[in-house]
């Protein structure tokens, strides 16, 4: 029943999104993109780097993750998708633990306060920024790059910064993982 609860849940959000626009294109000609989910083979776009504030109140650098794969998962409190997909992206982060993958979410709308209360209620263990209070710092960081466009919408950073699949709504845990295993083995190259 789960299985096919994610690929409705997904259907649904992407109707309700119709009006979002593609981000910039990777320039591959190789890409795929099925049902909300993109990858890039040979993605040439600039690398990423973004820091922000984290609901924690600590600071959240990409750079200090160079090397490794990063998901960054673009939220809201108050988004229903979001809440959905919460369990989901904390398995998936929990499968790649110490295994060269860091996830991140943006918060894109909230307090600090806000932010950290979801995710002790959530069980979300990985850092928000709360981009917010950064002036959006983090989601402008990928305005030359795959840009979210939606939310929840979830990246997959490349070892090299490079942003290599975007999956539009919820994630679908098996997609995730896989975009993650093409990212760990240099797919951004």
């Amino acid at each position: 029943m789960r299985r096919l609860a994610a690929p409705a849940a997904l259907l649904a959000v992407l109707l309700l999104a119709g009006c979002t626009q593609s981000g910039a294109q990777a320039s591959d000609p190789g890409g795929v993109s099925i049902d909300g989910v993109e990858e890039w083979h040979h993605p040439t776009t600039a690398p990423v780097s973004f820091s922000g504030p984290t609901a924690d109140g600590g600071t959240f650098r990409s750079s200090t993750y160079a090397g490794q794969v990063l998901v960054v998962n673009f939220w809201y409190a108050g988004c229903g998708p979001c809440i959905a997909e919460a369990p989901d992206l904390e398995r998936v982060a929990k499968d790649f633990a110490g295994k060269g993958v860091q996830f991140v979410g943006v918060n894109i709308r909230d307090e600090a306060g806000e932010a950290q209360s979801f995710a002790t209620q959530h069980r979300v263990s990985y850092p928000s920024i709360v981009d917010q209070a950064n002036g959006g710092a983090a989601q402008l960081a990928f305005a030359d790059s795959i840009q979210p466009n939606a939310t929840p919408t979830t990246l997959v950073v490349g070892r090299k910064g490079r942003v290599i699949g975007r999956i539009l709504g919820p994630i679908n845990e098996s997609v995730l993982a896989t975009l993650i295993k093409s990212a760990r083995s240099g797919q951004d190259s």
